[in-house]
């Protein structure tokens, strides 16, 4: 036997048998059904090894979904921050945030549950690869002069145009409409002469569609802001000047911390601020010297306004991940959508963490139901991984909601030969903790032989793997 003081102080008691119950997400009143166990104590290793089976804890129940047979499958999701861009929907809220803290502005018609937006931002750019080919040589004042008085002549005419009989232009017209356009024009023709009295004003420019109009518009626009930005000192003599305005700043999309540390302006309307500090929780605090500055364990991180507590979230910092437990706000605050900013929040913190402590590099949202709408926002938050419920891998969450469309419960590694390695294989070096005493459940099963206890034992076994029956001590009394 060893002694305690030698082991992992992680302390399990496992719960024989699967309840059903009622189902907090579908409302079925004895279709929810789960396996549990109470965690006296839980090192922050073992836990992060749980949860990437499956696990969650609430307080200190912690408990996993029999997937197969529930009625409202609950995959375990993780969230990438190192890659993660705020979606349109993100910014949004953001954005309003800061106008309330800035100037107290408050946004109508939005609350907490407010859909996602999945998508990200488009982003229109226009294709100048051909200008960038030809050898133009000519004053860009003089083309921008030329295409004003076109764009304004042709927009006159543009509604009484008619379609007229027309022939295709020659090779050398071709060239030139390319050079004016900036694109190709395979297709493009040319007015012919019109009977007397009827047809266009050949005199005049041709009419063109009011789509074609637009683009010039903005081509010329373009041009326009090339430019005023290009350096004329730095132009070598007799070298046209660019047509294609450089990247500037302003086109890259802001990220998530240009946002959340965007600062406010003195005369600020609101303040808000925040706290972080441990809380009491079965997870035991532990200060690695490779881990992050305030270690692992279980954090309130409180939310002020103006002196004033508005929101607390609950964290667990572990090895591998930040975990978001759970988040009560105030909500006479709803306004602010404190449920979405909380968690764009702490994707910046797993990020900040990330920069001390490498290997720390996810953000678990806890469980993803694509069976309940009000669940399947966590799937908004890209790129995204949900866990295979068979084989503990994680599976990009594109590839696995066409399976979800179909099935509720579904196996997400594609490979049918895989299984779940890091199941239990010998459960007899599985620890046990009987009458204040450490012993291997081989020698434990030898002292009491149970036949119904030991279905109990390989059951829990084979739901918390092979490494945390060995590490955690699960309770016999």
């Amino acid at each position: 036997m060893a002694s305690w003081a030698a082991l992992s102080p992680s302390i399990v008691e496992y719960f024989e048998g699967e309840d059903f119950y009622r189902c907090g997400y579908c409302k079925n009143e004895s279709g929810s059904l789960s396996n549990g166990m109470w965690a006296h104590s839980l090192t922050a290793q073992d836990y992060q090894d749980l949860i990437d089976r499956g696990w969650r804890r609430s307080g200190k129940y912690v408990y996993k979904p029999v997937m197969n047979q529930t009625c409202c499958p609950q995959y375990t999701i993780r969230c990438r921050p190192l890659q993660f861009q705020p979606s349109k929907s993100h910014k949004k809220v953001l954005k309003k945030m800061l106008k309330f803290l800035a100037k107290g502005e408050i946004s109508k018609g939005s609350c907490e549950d407010e859909p996602m937006d999945s998508t990200a931002e488009d982003t229109v750019a226009g294709d100048f690869a051909l200008i960038n080919k030809l050898d133009i040589r000519c004053d860009l004042k003089t083309l921008r002069d030329d295409l004003q008085e076109s764009l304004e002549s042709e927009e006159k005419k543009g509604k009484n145009a008619k379609k007229e009989e027309s022939t295709e232009l020659t090779e050398s017209q071709r060239a030139e409409e390319k050079l004016g356009s900036g694109e190709p024009s395979p297709s493009v023709k040319v007015q012919t002469a019109p009977k007397p009295g009827k047809g266009a004003d050949l005199t005049k420019p041709p009419c063109r569609k009011a789509k074609e109009i637009r683009k010039e518009r903005k081509r010329l626009k373009l041009m326009q802001r090339s430019s005023a930005e290009e350096p004329q000192g730095l132009r070598a003599q007799g070298e046209p000047p660019s047509l294609i305005p450089p990247k500037a700043k302003s086109n890259v999309p802001k990220s998530l911390e240009d946002f959340i540390f965007e600062p406010l302006p003195e005369d600020a309307s609101h303040k808000l601020e925040f706290t972080r500090f441990l809380c009491s929780s079965p997870l035991e605090a532990e200060n690695p010297p490779d881990g992050p500055e305030c270690g692992y364990g279980s954090f309130h991180q409180q939310y002020w306004l103006d002196g004033r507590i508005i929101a607390v979230g609950v964290i667990d910092i572990l090895p591998h991940c930040v975990s978001s437990v759970y988040l009560y706000y105030d909500p006479d605050y709803s306004f602010l959508s404190l449920g979405v900013y909380s968690a764009l929040r702490e994707i910046a913190f797993t990020k900040q963490l990330h920069e001390k402590t490498s290997q720390l590099s996810y953000y678990y949202m806890g469980f993803y139901i694509h069976s309940c709408p009000k669940m399947k926002y966590k799937g908004q938050y890209r790129p995204s991984d949900l866990l295979c419920p068979e084989t503990y891998v994680w599976v990009p969450i594109e590839q696995c909601l066409p399976s979800l469309e179909n099935s509720k419960y579904c196996r997400f590694n594609q490979d049918p030969e895989a299984g779940d390695e890091g199941r239990s294989q010998d459960p007899d070096r599985l620890q046990v903790f009987y009458r204040k005493a450490v012993l291997p459940y081989g020698v434990y099963r030898r002292q009491r032989p149970d036949p119904r206890e030991e279905a109990a034992v390989l059951q829990y076994a084979s739901l918390v793997g092979q490494r945390c029956s060995e590490r955690m001590l699960l309770f016999r009394s």
